[in-house]
């Protein structure tokens, strides 16, 4: 059964805090494969000009992905998602993650269309700081696979 267009444009609410630590952002760097000095160096960060060290560009994936989850367990939404797999993933950064941030994400549907009987969904993210300040933007398609014919 295809999901309900109704659902396009419905925002969720802001998640709670996530504090970016030094650590995750090393374990993150290093579990990605990526040296650069800047995700576990302080002084090499600020060298760049980052008052702390920076998070590689796809670490925001585990807290907007966590936050659509909010999406998917919609009932009214009704997402089987036992069928999802993730489709794609994009980000758009005004500024890039430091350790300290304390970030939130609010999630939208921004669409739903079925092809070939699957249901995709796209779902997006705006992480802001505890300042209230935009830091990125992310954009996570979902599609769950059409149910198989008996």
């Amino acid at each position: 059964m295809a999901l309900d267009q109704s659902f396009v444009g419905r925002a969720y609410p802001p998640t709670e805090p996530y504090e970016v630590g030094r650590e995750k952002i090393r374990e993150f760097a290093e579990a990605v494969g990526d040296a650069n000095p800047a995700y576990t160096d302080t002084e090499a960060a600020r060298a760049l000009g980052h008052p702390d060290v920076i998070a590689p560009p796809t670490f925001v994936f585990a807290i907007t992905f966590k936050a659509a989850g909010q999406v998917v367990a919609d009932p009214q939404l009704g997402l089987d998602y036992s069928r999802v797999v993730h489709g794609d993933q994009k980000f758009a950064y005004n500024r890039p993650v430091r350790a300290g941030d304390r970030l939130t994400v609010t999630s939208t549907i921004e669409t739903i269309r079925t092809m070939a009987g699957n249901d995709i969904l796209d779902i997006r993210g705006e992480v802001h700081d505890q300042d209230g300040e935009h830091v990125v933007t992310a954009w996570t398609k979902l599609v769950a696979r059409a149910a198989e014919e008996a």
